[in-house]
């Protein structure tokens, strides 16, 4: 989609530029040779920073994925700008980043993530000024992309799927690692691709880009003897599994509608069932598109119900595994709160069932009133009531199991 009125601005990169500025049109005035040369030397230095700084915080650990960082330049992959949250905003507002404003490059090699899409079709181009929509696809910040390759635990002449191209610079990092003819990565937005295969072209990196539902992995081109995925997903789609050879590793990011999320490693065994566990660090990826929740609509009567007192808080929500172990109750829930007869209540709403809890706290005791064909706060709390039994475990204990019939997870 494209704001009206607004005609969008790409920016250019030819196959075979390397580290050249490329401006987009009307963006500030064309670049030189000094300033292509500028920019090759400023980004190796940058890059190099950026390396030392992920290898002195832990998250670089091996001299291959180094020598990555150092050589694939992560502001090739950001020549269309990226958002910026504006401070104070309240909805969310964003505001573009293009490459002519001062600090684009420093902020291409700084350690977080950017923001590149916005409600599914907007890019920073297309904008003047704000605004007020969801993102929808972002350069993951470095630390945690070369930690995900770290852990993928690769070996030269291993072939990899890549689930989530995004900008294109982990799939870069990938094969400036074990070459392109190697990679394999699928992208759901057929722009988002595009964008990325002229990135990467740009670094002379030319690996078989698919577009098509990540969650359905890339048979044609099976098996892999690792798939990583760079979106969140509710469970290990079996097709995943299914396109992974036998000893091979999945890296994948489990979340919830609640927004608790962990990585997790699993093998893949000769019996066709992957196994694993949790890493831990408290982990973060935008949801696969087709499992996003769905609208919550008109909310129910929060006034009708049974209500009682319970002994589990709403304020149970704001711990990171309590939350996870909490949307592994009801996995179909989604959070909000409100401020309702002067008081703040928290609701879970379950659109698929009808089913629904409001909790609140009264005098130092809490109620919780629930509607709908399930008790979701019922189950909340017995969930909880044998975490905490086994001691609360960390969820780096947790452990992960994934059959031809479900995604198991246990601790």
């Amino acid at each position: 989609m494209v704001v009206p009125g607004v005609q969008p601005v790409w920016a250019v990169v030819l196959a075979g530029t390397g580290d050249r500025l490329a401006d987009a049109p009307g963006h500030g005035r064309p670049a030189g040779k000094e300033d292509a040369l500028m920019t090759v030397m400023d980004s190796a230095a940058h890059r190099r920073t950026l390396a030392g700084r992920l290898s002195g915080g832990g998250f670089l650990r091996t001299p291959p994925w180094r020598a990555a960082v150092e050589s694939v330049p992560r502001h090739e992959f950001l020549r269309g700008g990226f958002f910026d949250q504006v401070e104070g905003s309240a909805p969310t507002a964003w505001r573009p980043v293009l490459p002519d404003t001062a600090g684009w490059l420093e902020r291409c090699y700084a350690d977080e993530s950017l923001v590149t899409q916005i409600a599914g079709t907007i890019v920073p181009g297309d904008i003047r000024g704000e605004i007020l929509r969801t993102p929808t696809s972002s350069s993951t910040m470095p630390s945690l992309v070369v930690r995900m390759l770290e852990e993928l635990q690769v070996d030269a002449g291993n072939r990899v799927l890549e689930i989530g191209t995004g900008t294109g610079y982990s799939t870069g990092l990938l094969c400036h690692r074990l070459g392109e003819d190697l990679v394999t990565s699928v992208e759901v937005d057929a722009e988002v691709s595009s964008r990325a295969s002229a990135a990467l072209g740009s670094c002379n990196y030319f690996p078989e880009l698919v577009v098509g539902d990540g969650l359905a992995g890339h048979k044609d081109g099976a098996p892999y003897d690792r798939l990583v995925a760079t979106c969140g997903v509710l469970e290990v789609p079996h097709a995943w599994i299914e396109q992974t050879a036998p000893g091979g590793v999945i890296l994948a990011t489990l979340c919830g509608w609640l927004y608790a999320s962990e990585l997790a490693r699993l093998t893949v065994g000769e019996d066709g069932v992957a196994r694993g566990r949790l890493l831990g660090g408290q982990i973060s990826f935008m949801l696969a598109r087709p499992q996003l929740p769905p609208l919550l609509g008109m909310l129910p009567d929060l006034d009708d119900g049974e209500e009682r007192e319970t002994a589990t808080g709403a304020d149970v929500l704001n711990n990171w595994t309590a939350r996870f172990v909490t949307q592994l109750a009801v996995p179909g829930a989604q959070r909000l709160t409100m401020e309702r007869n002067g008081r703040t209540e928290d609701v879970l709403v379950d659109v698929g069932s009808g089913s629904w809890a409001a909790v609140h706290e009264d005098g130092g005791r809490w109620l919780v009133r629930q509607g709908g064909p399930e008790r979701l706060w019922d189950r909340v709390e017995e969930q909880l009531g044998r975490w905490y039994a086994a001691g609360a475990p960390e969820l780096e204990e947790f452990t992960v199991t994934v059959t031809p019939e479900g995604q198991t997870v246990r601790w």
